[in-house]
C-alpha cells in the first residue's frame, strides 16, 4: 500500500497523541482536576498547568501566523474563528460539559488517559459520551433538539461589519481600527504574555515540574496540530483529498479535541471496513490511550478501577451524557474549546471556558452541600 501524504498526516497526529498520553499520565494534567483543586482547596498549580498550555498554544499560533507557517483563516474545523456567534450555544454547551466531566471524574482527555491506565469506570464513560456525540453529530438529534435555538440566538457578526469573532477582528470593528495581522499579533501576544505572568508569579507552580511538562506538552501538540494542518502538509493533504479515489474525512485545519473525535469513532466502528472514516480525531483519540497503557505499563502503575456503587455508576453514566452533549454543542471541550480553539483568539472559546470552569465548580459546591445534608 502507498505511504501517500494522508497516511505521513494521520501517522504525525498519532504518535504526538501517543506522547501527549504518556506525558498526561505521569503529570496528572488534568482540567476538572483544576477546576476542584482550586475550588475545594485553594490551590492553583493545575489549573496554572492549564492556562500555561494556554499560553503556549496562543503565543504559537501569534508567531506561526506572523511568520506565515500557517494559515487559520480560513475554514477550521470546528470553525472557531466564524462570523456566526452563537453565544448561548457556548454557554450552555460549556456548562453542560462542566457539569459533565465533574460527575464523570475527568474530561475528554483525561477520561482517554486513564482508560488506558486500566479504569473500567472511564471506559464506561468514553461509551457513553462517544454515543451522545455520535447522536449529536450524525443523526438529527442535534437538528431536532439545540439548532432552532442556537440559530434563534446567533448573531451574525458579519452584519455588523465584523468578519470573524477573533479577538482582534472585534478590536477593530468596535474601534473603529483596520483590521489587520499585525494587529491580531499584538492582541495575542499580550493575552499570552499576560498569561505566562499569571502562571509563573506562582512559587510553587515553578517548583513543579509535573504542572510545567503536562501544560507544555499539551499546549506544544496543540500547535503541532495546526502546525501540520495548517501550513504547507496540510495544503498537500487538502490537495490530495481533492482527486483521491477514495475521499477522506475531515481533511480540514484542525488540531486536538476529544468530544468531536468520539462521535466520528463510534461512525467508524458502525463501518470499519470504510477506512476513509479514520481521520485526524479518531487517530488522535486512539494515540492518547495508548500513550497512557504504555506508560502506564511501563511504570507498572496499571489498576483495573471499578465502580464502588450504583450512585457511582450512575453519576459517571450522567456524566458521559452531559460530556457528550454539551461538548458537541459548544463546539470543543477543556482542550479542543479552551485550548486549542483559545489559540484561535476566538471569543466563543473564551465563553465556552469560563462556563466550563462555573459550571464545573459550581457542581463541586453542590456535590459538597449534599454530602453535609447526608452527614
Amino acid at each position: 500500500m502507498e505511504f501517500n501524504v494522508h497516511h505521513q498526516m494521520l501517522t504525525a497526529v498519532f504518535v504526538i497523541a501517543v506522547a501527549l498520553g504518556a506525558i498526561v499520565n505521569k503529570t496528572n494534567f488534568c482540567t476538572m482536576g483544576a477546576v476542584s483543586d482550586w475550588v475545594n482547596m485553594g490551590d492553583s498549580g493545575r489549573m496554572r498547568a492549564w492556562l500555561f498550555a494556554m499560553a503556549i498554544a496562543i503565543s504559537g499560533v501569534v508567531m506561526m501566523e506572523a511568520a506565515g507557517l500557517i494559515k487559520l483563516s480560513g475554514e477550521t474545523f470546528p470553525p472557531y474563528r466564524t462570523a456566526n456567534f452563537s453565544w448561548l450555544r457556548y454557554l450552555a454547551g460549556g456548562a453542560l460539559f462542566g457539569i459533565g466531566m465533574t460527575l464523570a471524574s475527568g474530561c475528554g482527555n483525561k477520561t482517554l488517559v486513564r482508560v488506558g491506565a486500566g479504569n473500567l469506570k472511564s471506559l464506561m464513560v468514553l461509551v457513553v459520551a462517544s454515543v451522545m456525540a455520535y447522536l449529536m453529530m450524525w443523526t438529527p438529534f442535534y437538528e431536532k433538539g439545540f439548532h432552532p435555538w442556537v440559530s434563534a440566538t446567533a448573531i451574525d457578526l458579519a452584519q455588523h461589519g465584523v468578519n470573524s469573532q477573533e479577538l482582534g477582528a472585534l478590536l477593530a470593528g468596535l474601534s473603529g481600527l483596520q483590521a489587520s495581522p499585525m494587529l491580531n499579533t499584538a492582541v495575542g501576544g499580550v493575552l499570552a504574555l499576560g498569561l505566562f505572568i499569571y502562571v509563573f508569579r506562582s512559587a510553587d507552580f515553578r517548583g513543579s515540574a509535573d504542572n510545567m511538562l503536562g501544560g507544555a506538552a499539551v499546549g506544544l501538540a496543540v500547535l503541532a496540530g495546526w502546525y501540520l494542518t495548517g501550513g504547507s502538509l496540510g495544503q498537500a493533504w487538502k490537495e490530495y483529498a481533492e482527486f483521491a479515489t477514495a475521499v477522506p474525512s475531515r481533511v480540514q485545519v484542525q488540531s486536538y479535541t476529544f468530544i468531536s473525535p468520539m462521535g466520528d469513532s463510534v461512525r467508524y466502528l458502525l463501518s470499519p471496513d470504510n477506512v476513509t472514516l479514520i481521520n485526524f480525531g479518531v487517530v488522535a483519540l486512539a494515540g492518547v490511550i495508548l500513550g497512557s497503557l504504555l506508560y502506564a505499563l511501563i511504570t507498572k502503575s496499571f489498576r483495573i478501577e471499578w465502580f464502588v456503587s450504583l450512585k457511582d455508576f450512575a453519576s459517571h453514566a450522567a456524566g458521559g451524557v452531559l460530556m457528550g452533549v454539551g461538548g458537541v454543542l459548544a463546539m470543543g471541550c477543556t482542550v479542543g474549546q479552551a485550548i486549542t480553539g483559545m489559540s484561535t483568539l476566538a471569543l466563543g472559546s473564551m465563553l465556552t471556558f469560563f462556563a466550563i470552569v462555573i459550571g464545573a465548580a459550581a457542581t463541586m459546591k453542590y456535590q459538597y452541600w449534599r454530602m453535609m445534608q447526608e452527614e
